[in-house]
């Protein structure tokens, strides 16, 4: 239990004000990939970034507040967000298998 409590002092020596403005940049990045580029996979990968930077934000506050529920609800957001990933995964295969590319707006052959 010391060394628990000794990681927590050590992970409050970094202000929570850094770890506010590192997850807004990252966020940001995520969705300017998200917005800009036409790459499918690119995309997937900013979403990921978008979503970890939401759980480093909820585990830092859950640290600041001694209070572990934020971590598992970070847990659970991992867990959805690999099954996003599958999805997606799959997805890409089934358009690719179709289209013959990963471009968003080559995506527009797929409609009735």
């Amino acid at each position: 239990m010391n060394n628990i409590d000794g990681l927590q002092d050590q992970l409050r020596l970094v202000p929570l004000e850094h770890y506010v403005f590192l997850c807004i940049v990252l966020f940001c990045i995520g969705m300017t990939g998200v917005l800009l580029r036409r790459n499918l996979i690119n995309v997937f990968l900013s979403i990921e970034l978008m979503l970890n930077s939401v759980n480093l934000l909820a585990v830092a506050f859950s640290v600041y507040h001694n209070d572990p529920n934020g971590q598992a609800f970070v847990f659970f957001v991992m867990v959805v967000a690999a099954a996003e990933v599958a999805v997606g995964l799959a997805m890409l295969v089934m358009i690719y298998r179709n289209v013959r590319t990963v471009d968003i707006n080559a995506l527009n052959q797929l409609k009735w």
